[in-house]
């Protein structure tokens, strides 16, 4: 198993409860990725539903969230025929640290959809004309060690001082270990890229404080295209809309997201 598969496994020790080892490869600057904390609260929430897929999650974040030892609660609110939806709340020292509203339901693979919009644009340039932006630094870099991702050089200004002007990222994405995309990979996709209010001209951390995403369709296997933008920032507060396309140019995954930001180049 990869170590994402490895760092996404939960044990279920009572009816609803879940104990699980929160993987510090997966943090950035010491707190564990919003998406790989949902990707856990997703496999609980499929475990105890009838339905194979998280099709939506509307997750709050409430505390940082680290490494180590932590346990997922999930309450069934309603399970149907079609959809089951569940709140599933990672907890440690009886602790809150994220809570989610998650609704489960079976996508069939394959599906194509009946009315699509044009794909986004502007398109990314071809995979291998993207760079990593990796620093050449050996050290332990946490999140970016565990993916591979290859970013639209139009969209990195921001890493010299010249942001875009515009609240956009984009990236192909896949896997430093091999992981084929499945629903887990999308939870975490739609939180990978940096925040898009960089190219706006702000740094430092911009935690998010709630975030919804969507699975819309069972990813085909290869890389994932990420595209993400925004509409407003004001207050410190900006919002990040993040669209996931596959290798069969489906968009099988969106999200929204709310965020803070700190001062201008800070």
């Amino acid at each position: 198993m990869s170590r994402f598969g490895d760092a996404i496994a939960i044990r279920r020790v009572a009816e609803g409860r879940y104990e699980a080892d929160l993987d510090g490869g997966f943090a950035i600057g010491g707190a564990l990725n919003g998406g790989y904390l949902m990707a856990l609260l997703a496999r609980a929430a499929v475990d105890v539903s009838p339905h194979a897929h998280p099709v939506s999650t509307a997750a709050a974040f409430l505390r940082v969230a680290k490494a180590g030892p932590a346990e997922i609660h999930v309450d069934t609110r309603k399970t149907g025929r079609t959809a089951a939806t569940s709140r599933a709340t990672l907890v440690r020292d009886d602790k809150p640290l994220v809570e989610a509203l998650i609704t489960t339901g079976t996508l069939e693979p394959g599906t194509e959809p009946s009315w699509a919009g044009e794909p986004p644009a502007p398109a990314l340039p071809p995979y291998d004309q993207c760079p990593d932006f990796r620093s050449g630094d050996e050290r332990d870099r946490g999140f970016a060690d565990q993916v591979d991702m290859r970013y639209d050089p139009a969209t990195m200004g921001w890493l010299d001082g010249q942001p875009l002007g515009r609240p956009e990222v984009r990236a192909w994405f896949e896997f430093a270990d091999p992981y084929e995309p499945d629903a887990y990979a999308l939870a975490l996709a739609v939180d990978a890229l940096p925040p898009v209010a960089f190219n706006l001209g702000f740094r430092g951390w911009a935690p998010t404080v709630e975030l919804t995403w969507h699975m819309r369709a069972v990813p085909a296997p290869g890389p994932l295209q990420l595209h993400g933008g925004g509409r407003l920032l004001a207050g410190g507060w900006f919002d990040e809309e993040v669209e996931v396309w596959d290798s069969a140019g489906r968009m099988v995954a969106q999200s929204r997201q709310l965020a803070r930001v700190g001062r201008p180049g800070s």
